[in-house]
């Protein structure tokens, strides 16, 4: 498995075809968690607040990932659903035809703050 350093080196090793919704889901994390450290944790990027990761994405070989509280997915499962996307109990898939809208990054970051009281 490939360490990867920072937020740039994970987006640069990924397929090629995600690499700009990666960068652009990085930008609206980092507006939607302003004073967030950006990290790298189990192999993926992800923004946190002292110890506790808030939100983190990452690539696979065809879609790309978002990863945050179950409550945060629970909160907004609608929302997730009427973007046409999939969701397990933490993450929500999505894809360059079916894009994560920057809205529900943003209130799925802030609701997964919110359960983790950071």
């Amino acid at each position: 498995m490939t360490e990867f350093l920072d937020h740039e080196a994970y987006i640069a090793a990924a397929p090629e075809a995600l690499r700009s919704q990666l960068a652009h889901v990085r930008e609206v994390l980092k507006r939607a968690l302003p004073d967030a450290e950006g990290v790298i944790q189990y192999g993926m990027p992800g923004f946190s607040s002292g110890k506790k990761i808030i939100a983190g994405y990452g690539a696979f070989s065809k879609q790309c990932g978002l990863y945050v509280t179950k409550g945060a997915i629970a909160g907004h499962f609608d929302k997730i659903a009427a973007a046409g996307l999939k969701a397990s109990k933490t993450g929500v898939t999505f894809s360059p035809t079916k894009p994560i809208p920057d809205e529900l990054i943003s209130a799925l970051a802030m609701a997964s703050r919110r359960e983790l009281a950071v």
